[in-house]
Formats: structure tokens, sequence, C-alpha cells
């Protein structure tokens, strides 16, 4: 039977996993990780965990392929350690974006994810604003995907935005625009983006819809070298946009995505604490171009709801 909750932090962001306890109102459990001169990793929990509630907050911030492996010898650890139930708290997923065999020869690694944290021994996962619906079909365990536009949406809701529109970076990410037009009650415009092969370089061919004269907002699930979101923001500004500003859920900003924003012609750029971000915006320039919003309390509320065996389904309108 399960009679408490315990949550414990991976190295990746125990900032996050603190916030979280904060909000349950539960201290954060005690673990050790040890790293061994061979690169081998020890996980120690240092308290009782028998047939409690356990849930271990470990998102994808570098080094990815570390956490991973320390993520998974820690449920193996909490499971022999006879917890009652361990769910995964991964805000930003590992190898999100390998979620389909586009290409011959390769590894659809978001399904190898599932299987590895099914594995060790998760019986459950929480993760926000997944890549793909569909990896939740990779799990034989139940899988929460909670989404970030509520958080977003109301952030944006104490400006004025009779003249705002919102845009798609590219057609695969019209759908998810959705959620925020019908939440701000605002129109949407879709860039028509190519990709051509494994570089990172996305090219803005057409635009389906208007922005001239009205303020632009980019919405897309991550920014990661930023290479997108700076060719859609150049284009709208051709376009006519009068200002284009951003959005996303989780703050990759991997190579020199953060030079790239400082630099370029966004307004502002709003993202969640999915992955560790705020000690890296080291400059004025940067704190003031960059707002980071908490995702925490969101994740609280679902631990508690899990932890009682309530729905979360409110937590999605």
């Amino acid at each position: 039977m399960v009679t408490k909750l315990k949550v414990f932090s991976g190295s990746s962001h125990p900032e996050l996993a603190q916030r979280i306890c904060d909000h349950l109102d539960v201290p954060l459990s005690k673990s050790e990780v040890v790293r061994f001169q061979n690169e081998n990793l020890m996980v120690k929990i240092q308290e009782n965990v028998r047939d409690c509630d356990v849930f271990v907050v470990q998102t994808s911030s570098p080094p990815v392929n570390e956490g991973i492996i320390e993520l998974l010898i820690m449920i193996d650890a909490l499971r022999s350690a006879s917890a009652a139930r361990i769910t995964a708290v991964i805000p930003y997923f590992p190898y999100c974006r390998s979620d389909k065999k586009d290409k011959p020869r390769i590894s659809i690694a978001a399904r190898l994810m599932a299987d590895l944290l099914q594995t060790a021994g998760a019986n459950r996962v929480l993760t926000m604003d997944l890549h793909s619906p569909q990896i939740q079909g990779f799990f034989r365990v139940p899988v929460d995907n909670l989404e970030a536009a509520p958080i977003i949406c109301d952030y944006y809701r104490e400006r004025d935005l009779s003249d705002f529109i919102l845009v798609a970076a590219d057609a695969g990410e019209a759908k998810e625009l959705g959620r925020y037009a019908n939440r701000l009650h605002l129109p949407i415009a879709i860039i028509d983006k190519r990709r051509y092969g494994d570089d990172d370089q996305a090219h803005a061919q057409h635009l389906i819809g208007t922005v001239r004269g009205k303020h632009a907002l980019i919405v897309d699930d991550e920014i990661a070298t930023g290479g997108t979101l700076l060719e859609a923001a150049a284009f709208l500004h051709k376009e006519g946009a009068l200002s284009v500003g951003a959005t996303a859920t989780h703050p990759v900003l991997c190579g020199h995505a953060l030079e790239r924003i400082a630099n370029s012609g966004l307004n502002e750029v709003v993202v969640c604490d999915s992955i560790a971000v705020s000690e890296r915006l080291n400059t004025p320039q940067l704190r003031e171009r960059i707002k980071v919003l908490s995702v925490s309390h969101l994740f609280a509320k679902a631990i508690r709801r899990i932890h009682d065996g309530d729905s979360i389904s409110s937590l999605f309108r």
C-alpha cells in the first residue's frame, strides 16, 4: 500500500525539483551520485523508501546521455529498495525528436528511451509538451504529458494583444498553435519552412496568412540552435511585421543559440524552466531579452493528484 510521498532529484535540474517540493510542502529526499574515475556512476538512496510513492525529477540538460544513465540507475536503486511505485518526472523527454524511422537504418531512439525506463522499473512517466504525441504510445505504462500553454498564455494575457498574431514556424507546429490561439483568441499564420539535410538549417519559403501591421509571436515546442527561430523572425520582418517575439516550452539553447538571440531582432523570448537556463543568462542583454516562466507549480499539482489517485484532466483545460 502506498503510504508516503517522496521526491528525489537527479543532477540535471535540482532547482526545479526543489521548487516542486516547495509547492508540495515536502522535503526533497536525499540521494547521492558517485562518479568514479572510470566514468561509472553509482547512486545511493540515503533514506528509507519501502512502500513509498516515489517521484524522480530528471530532465534532459547537458550532459544528456549521462543524465539518462543516472536516471535509470536511480530508478533501479529505488526499485531494489522496495519503493511501492516509481514515477519518472521528465520535463523535457530525451531523444524526443527521434520519434520515427524517416531514414534507412536508424534507431527510433525515443522508443528505446521508453523501453529503458520501463526496464529500469518506472511504473509511470510524467513529462511536458512531447515533440510528438505518439511517443506516449511507445510506453506500456501510464504517461501524463502536461502542457505549458496555460502558463505561457497567462503571461501574455497581462498585455494588450489587440494587434498580435500567432505564428507557427513550420507546418508541423500548426496543430499545436491552435491550443494557444483558442486560449488567447488570436489569429494565426503558418510559415512554409523547408529543411535540407541534418544540419539544423531551415529556410522559410512562403507565409500562409498575413502579418503585415501586426506584432508576430512565434510559438514552438523548443528552441535548440535558434536557426529555425531566427530564420522565421527575419522572414516575418520582411513580410511587414511590426515586431517579432517568440515563445517555446523547452529552452534547449545549444550551440550559439544564446548569442544568436542576443544579437537578433527578437523583442522577447519567453521559455519555461523545464531545462535549467537561468544561470546561463549571464549578461544584462540576455536577462532582458529572455523571460523564464516556472512550470514547478504545474508539476507539483500533477504529482499531488497522481499520489492521491485523483484525475489530472483539469490541468489540461
